[in-house]
């Protein structure tokens, strides 16, 4: 009986070993984490460990037509707001109306129980907020992480504030604090995948004329206009919007000094992951043929061809002449002037494809040249079809 006793003793203590430390209880103002291990017709009971139960109404952890969103099992979050009778009182959300929701705003603000609202309307500094029938304001400042220049976006939008002051006719909210926390917590499982190579998705957040900012889950990086793609942008609205959900490819993730502070920059492309037409066009070229394209650009030293989708070609200004001394392409050709040239070069590693204007069908360059500044460049077909004209 003694070693039956004994076994037993043995068991008793290897299990309270195997039990984890007892928590203290949690206090009011408390956030915690528990599991549902009940639902009745009025309240949740939560399992918040510590040797502590908490009671959650059905409101707090329901949509608007009243469909419970969490089950027995599920681990939700909340904060203390009481603690009566060896029971949590717990809160997710605001839940009074009336004369109620005033007691409860003013707990809000002492716990930092966030609250919901609805933005009514654009106001000077900020926007109007309705907190449960009560008229609320948030600064422009802090309705979002980041600057937002058009503020009517929100109108209509129901959204988390934390109370930052609250008097009888005076409440003060901020949604700002709130972003910053969630995107911190998102930052934590973004930056288990950020690294160079890394395909993340992303979304659009910002412009500036030398790019776009994306937010890849509490992070942001820089996708350079350089990034965008093959063709040439010359700023980054043109192909891509605000809100816009992309994949986009991590070049480099490095930290540099500015004014004394360390600075996280993470460098994105667009073009990383996208399939290289200059390559794919470049097969069908090759030195001595007759090609179609259209001018893009006019510099001093020549004219920028576009032979295919991102492809362009050079003809410098000695191939534009064909031996009349030119003084800029601009005396010969337009911007967007449809025309045939001759490939000269094509360099695939340096990627450069050299072309000609030069007279290589019957008539002249000065033929060229003058039907060239004869016709609008908008009625301008291919140089062979203006030569055959001139005859």
């Amino acid at each position: 009986m003694a070693d039956n006793d004994d076994d037993f003793a043995a068991m008793l203590a290897e299990s309270e070993r195997d039990k984890p430390a007892n928590k203290k209880r949690p206090r009011t103002g408390d956030v915690v984490k528990g599991k549902v291990i009940s639902i009745g017709q009025t309240a949740l009971f939560v399992d918040v460990g510590g040797k502590a139960e908490g009671v959650l109404d059905r409101s707090q952890v329901s949509d608007g037509e009243g469909k419970l969103l969490v089950k027995v099992g599920d681990t939700v979050e909340a904060r203390v707001v009481g603690d009566e009778g060896g029971v949590l009182a717990l809160r997710v959300k605001l839940g009074g109306r009336g004369p109620e929701v005033r007691a409860e705003l003013q707990q809000a603000q002492e716990l930092g129980i966030p609250v919901e609202g609805v933005v009514t309307e654009v106001i000077k500094g900020g926007v109007s907020v309705d907190v449960a029938g009560v008229r609320g304001f948030c600064p422009a400042s802090q309705i979002d992480a980041r600057f937002v220049e058009d503020l009517t976006t929100y109108v209509g939008q129901r959204l988390t504030f934390r109370i930052t002051r609250y008097e009888p006719r005076n409440l003060v909210l901020s949604r700002r604090a709130l972003v910053e926390e969630e995107k911190e917590k998102l930052a934590v499982e973004t930056r288990k995948r950020l690294e160079p190579g890394a395909t993340l998705r992303g979304k659009v957040v910002g412009f500036k004329p030398f790019g776009a900012f994306v937010d890849l889950g509490g992070i942001e990086g820089m996708l350079h206009v350089s990034e965008l793609g093959y063709s040439r942008v010359e700023r980054p609205e043109d192909v891509l919007s605000m809100g816009q959900e992309i994949d986009v490819a991590v070049l480099k993730v490095e930290t540099v000094q500015e004014k004394g502070k360390a600075v996280e920059r993470i460098s994105l492309s667009l073009k990383a992951l996208a399939n290289d037409p200059w390559r794919d066009a470049i097969a069908a070229f090759s030195e001595g043929q007759r090609v179609k394209g259209k001018i893009t650009r006019l510099q001093p030293f020549g004219a920028f061809v576009e032979l295919a989708p991102a492809v362009e070609g050079l003809v410098h200004i000695s191939e534009l002449g064909s031996g009349r001394r030119i003084n800029h392409p601009k005396e010969v050709v337009a911007v967007g002037q449809e025309v045939e040239a001759t490939v000269l070069s094509i360099d695939l590693e340096k990627r450069r494809i050299g072309l000609s204007l030069a007279d290589s069908q019957d008539g002249t360059a000065a033929d060229v040249a003058e039907v060239a500044k004869a016709q609008p460049s908008s009625k301008f077909g291919t140089f062979g079809d203006l030569l055959q004209r001139k005859r």
